[in-house]
């Protein structure tokens, strides 16, 4: 199996200056297509198979969804000719596509020993190669028509890079041998750097994504809203505060928490973010990196919207709206720990500046905006459509990225969204506060 793509495709250009925006768009699919290969390195073939939930798919299906994604919405669409490299991969790897066809069951995803590991690293292969071909040779017309939903397909593939690093971790949790999938050396500290308030004017601002770089239709489209006075916490909260919440009873206060909340946390037990446990009096956290025990000064993750919720009702706060994290975030610099960083666990902030700090990188942040459209938002035709509008029901938004996410796949406008009781993915909590 070749599992590098091909270093020539670029080659395969002629060297007409109308077409540079073609390399660049190859040299993209290729680092990100590549990137999904080096996370599975440490994986033997019995990882790439387990499915330890509904919410976690095996490694092998995102392998293999993301190459179908390019299959299903570029090559069968821009070929008329083009043959899948098997016919009933349409109905294995499609994941909720209605329009596309029928799907196996999503529960159903880890009963499925066939095709192979290899098998789906062949399917990878063959899916590069027919896509640097229509990259490299496609008529301008053609390839103008499908250009930009490559750029769906890379960012798409993006996203489930970090679902493949979230799925792989709730994987190993379960397993009592605790497997490791990435050794690095950790410092504890209990340093916690100082908490500030950084305020906020109220006005009229303009939210929402515009311009001509890439961002999903749910960013847009960019709209004047209304913001009172508000207050933003200078930096996230580390399990140390975290553990302060949890040793006042805060999870089982009714008072602190929504009731759906409370009802989630009595049915599942919660007594700590998902990942945590108490041995001989310590608490240790499950992670990437293997067994470790809880450092204080790291930002807490793994906590649903309810228990962010809660938290901040303890500490005499609130959670911010979708919309003054992104006026808070207008003037910062996208940088931080993020899966280029290759350390796959929040970091501690090693010391307070009395700005906005960590707004990117490290945990998505719980808002307290629900998941909805944008004044004047349409949904992308056909089966496109289906990618980010249909979600819009029961759902939290969070923002800013986690250490699971590439750097070059986010943006201060950027909409991530859950379930309020989803646990699994790198989350945690900002505060904000009326003024």
């Amino acid at each position: 199996m070749n599992k590098e793509l091909n270093g020539n495709s670029v080659e395969l250009l002629n060297e007409d200056k109308n077409l540079s925006d073609r390399s660049d768009l190859i040299r993209k699919y290729q680092k990100v297509r590549n990137f999904s290969f080096e996370l599975c390195k440490s994986l033997v073939t019995e990882d790439y198979v387990v499915q330890s939930m509904p919410d976690v798919s095996p490694t092998k299906w995102h392998l293999a969804h993301t190459s179908w994604f390019f299959e299903a919405f570029i090559l069968s669409k821009a070929d008329p000719d083009y043959v899948s490299l098997h016919p009933q991969y349409n109905f294995l790897f499609n994941s909720y596509y209605v329009l596309v066809g029928e799907r196996w069951t999503r529960a159903m995803r880890g009963l499925l020993s066939r095709p192979t590991v290899y098998d789906v690293y062949k399917y990878r292969d063959y899916v590069d190669e027919k896509m640097l071909e229509f990259l490299g040779r496609s008529s301008e017309e053609i390839y103008g028509n499908f250009a930009s939903v490559v750029e769906i397909g890379i960012h798409h593939e993006q996203q489930h890079q970090e679902l493949i690093l979230t799925d792989i971790k709730h994987v190993f949790s379960i397993n009592p041998l605790a497997p490791v999938y990435f050794e690095r050396k950790v410092k504890i500290d209990s340093n916690i750097p100082k908490l500030n308030w950084i305020p906020f004017n109220e006005g009229v601002y303009e939210i929402g994504f515009e311009g001509k770089d890439f961002s999903y239709d749910n960013e847009g489209p960019k709209h004047k809203e209304y913001i009172e006075s508000f207050m933003l916490s200078s930096r996230l909260i580390t399990n140390g505060e975290y553990l302060n919440f949890m040793e006042d009873n805060g999870y089982h206060r009714p008072e602190l928490w929504l009731s759906d909340g409370y009802a989630s946390a009595e049915n599942e037990k919660w007594s700590a973010p998902l990942y945590w446990k108490k041995e001989n009096s310590k608490w240790y956290n499950f992670t990437l990196i293997g067994k470790q025990i809880v450092n204080p000064a790291e930002p807490v993750c793994h906590v649903s919207y309810y228990e962010a919720d809660a938290y901040a009702r303890w500490s005499g706060s609130r959670l911010p709206s979708e919309a003054e994290w992104e006026i808070a975030a207008n003037d910062i610099s996208i940088e931080g720990n993020f899966a280029d960083n290759k350390n796959f666990h929040p970091v501690p902030l090693e010391k307070s500046n009395g700005k906005l700090q960590q707004m990117y990188g490290d945990v998505w942040e719980w808002t307290r905006s629900s998941y909805s459209p944008y004044p004047g938002y349409k949904t992308l035709p056909g089966a496109l459509g289906e990618y980010n509008g249909k979600f819009m029901s029961n759902q939290m938004i969070l923002r800013g990225g986690s250490c699971a996410t590439s750097l070059s796949h986010i943006r201060k406008t950027y909409r991530n969204f859950f379930p309020p009781n989803a646990r699994w993915q790198f989350m945690g909590i900002r505060l904000a506060k009326d003024v």
